[in-house]
């Protein structure tokens, strides 16, 4: 019989991300997220809730990801699985640790912890500037006839693999989106 090991969570930073190095290069960053259950509770017929904190572990770029952009209160979607490390203290004494090994985040909500107000600003005016991009270059596109049009809207659409970058060009930072599975596919739409 088959067996399945996956952990599906949406919840928040408790603290900011811990990132540290192995002495192989890579990263390693572990964050402690909380989600919390609301119940009634049967005998004073009041709401209640119950908050479980639960350790998540990254690695490789992923782990780079999450500690250059998560902080703490940013609400974030992790995909995983469970591990159980064994390990001995000090004593000899033998020790366990049960954490969520991600292979997946997303980033989810819009203002991140520390972001300013200027930089608020900033990427409001960009991503007007990038919308109103957007529109002339559809605006083109109805006039322009036949399969051009098709391909035009295909790269500016959704920025496909070789897609044009038109607009784009000033920003010197590349976002970090590792896309959800159960979303792949699906247009973003405002």
């Amino acid at each position: 019989m088959a067996s399945v090991n996956k952990v599906i969570l949406v919840g928040n930073l408790g603290a900011d991300p811990e990132t540290r190095y192995l002495p192989s290069g890579d990263a390693v960053t572990n964050i402690r997220i909380a989600t919390t259950d609301r119940y009634k509770d049967k005998q004073s017929n009041e709401f209640k809730e119950a908050t479980e904190w639960h350790r998540i572990a990254f690695f490789g770029k992923l782990a780079e990801i999450a500690g250059q952009y998560l902080r703490k209160g940013s609400s974030v979607y992790i995909e995983g699985r469970i591990r159980t490390r064994k390990w001995q203290d000090q004593s000899g004494q033998d020790k366990y640790s049960t954490e969520i090994v991600a292979d997946q985040m997303q980033m989810l909500g819009g203002r991140q912890g520390g972001q300013s107000a200027d930089d608020d600003a900033s990427e409001g005016a960009g991503r007007r500037a990038s919308e109103d991009q957007l529109h002339g270059q559809r605006h083109q596109q109805r006039s322009t006839s036949g399969g051009a049009s098709a391909r035009n809207a295909q790269q500016v659409g959704y920025g496909g693999g070789g897609a044009q970058r038109d607009g784009f060009d000033g920003f010197d930072e590349e976002i970090p989106f590792h896309a959800v599975r159960a979303l792949d596919g699906i247009p973003f739409r405002r």
